[in-house]
């Protein structure tokens, strides 16, 4: 009986109706893509560091956890010294920009042969490594997304690269320059902004860190597995204050609809509760008709807000290919709860001034 009525009501609004879900489906697809976008965009840079081959991330003191955004002050001459410490194999010193125009990139300032013994080295898809000032390297994403190719110029840092080579994606940076005319660009000659240190045996990782820190008690090495998972994890505290203020503003908006279309929804249909009421109908029963057409509003609208939350994220990376939205199954969970809270909260108050309207006057009205 209560759900023939209650489709009946859908059916009779179908504009509120499509209005109403259509809100619930806002909230949830904002909540699903920015949580995949910031999910997919650290586990992304996460792989990208694991894709360098290195055990350990050495660092200048104060610097970023993930990245030496205090610039290229370490001097090279460390590097010697960590290649004496006991269990290190290789070190590969590397320069980091920030590339803010049409976008936001980073750029690995590196020495070809150094970087290489971190790992396999560079897959080349076209191309060559830099021979001379003025090229660089690029991944094969972001040549994608900025449709260049071997020999094609463009603007980054304010000057002009001739791309030299397009290599597979996953090692730490997407754009690589040599590592003098980073430290060039930056002002820092002989300067380096990180060392990346490849273990001997990387079951002995966190002992050479020990080792690495005792010769250098205020520079932090950071082995890159930690740093992995971290990221994997998203536990950052500023993306969770970040996370929390798009919960916040979604859920906003969910409840406000929700309450705005009930409210009117109600009082469209005050003669109708009169009629219900006159009948025997008590007012516990009107309430649960009320926070049951809400409910159906709100599984619709979950069901449309994650379908749409996945044509977006498909819509996204392929217009941006550098971009990687992954959508977690736990955050799934989170924004159905949310909404279906939301529309509660919401409607609560219609719900209850509707059961407590007068049945003579709910009859009278006009």
């Amino acid at each position: 009986m209560n759900s023939e009525i209650i489709l009946a009501n859908l059916r009779q609004r179908p504009v509120r109706t499509a209005v109403s879900v259509l809100a619930v489906a806002i909230e949830v697809s904002l909540i699903l893509v920015i949580v995949g976008l910031v999910t997919g965009m650290n586990i992304e840079t996460g792989r990208r560091l694991e894709g360098v081959g290195a055990d350990l991330m050495f660092q200048p003191p104060g610097s970023s956890v993930f990245l030496g955004l205090n610039g290229a002050v370490m001097p090279l001459a460390i590097g010697d010294r960590l290649l004496e410490v006991e269990g290190v194999d290789h070190v590969a010193p590397v320069v980091i920009q920030f590339n803010s125009q049409n976008g936001f990139d980073i750029v690995y300032g590196i020495e070809p042969d150094s970087f290489n013994k971190m790992s396999e080295g560079f897959n080349f898809q076209a191309g060559q490594i830099f021979q001379e000032p003025g090229e660089i390297v690029i991944d094969d994403r972001y040549a994608a997304a900025k449709e260049l190719d071997i020999g094609d110029e463009f603007v980054l840092l304010n000057q002009t690269f001739k791309v030299s080579g397009i290599v597979d994606h996953g090692k730490g940076a997407r754009l690589f320059i040599a590592l003098e005319e980073a430290q060039y660009m930056t002002g820092s000659q002989d300067k380096a902004s990180l060392f990346f240190v490849k273990c001997v045996d990387p079951d002995q990782t966190y002992v050479v860190k020990e080792q690495l820190e005792s010769l250098f008690p205020t520079y932090p090495a950071l082995p890159l597995r930690d740093m992995v998972s971290l990221m994997a994890n998203s536990s950052l505290p500023a993306l969770d204050a970040f996370l929390t203020v798009v919960m916040v503003v979604a859920v906003s908006i969910g409840v406000l609809v929700i309450f705005l279309s009930m409210y009117t929804t109600i009082t469209e249909r005050t003669r109708e509760i009169g009629i219900l009421r006159s009948m025997g109908a008590s007012k516990r029963f009107v309430v649960q008709l009320i926070l049951q057409e809400t409910l159906w509003l709100c599984v619709v609208g979950v069901v449309v807000g994650i379908g749409l939350s996945y044509v977006l994220a498909f819509a996204v990376e392929q217009v941006f290919p550098t971009l990687l939205i992954m959508i977690p199954l736990n955050w799934i969970v989170r924004a159905t709860v949310l909404a279906l809270l939301s529309g509660i909260f919401g409607s609560s108050y219609p719900s209850f001034r509707a059961a407590g309207r007068d049945p003579v006057e709910a009859l009278a009205y006009e």
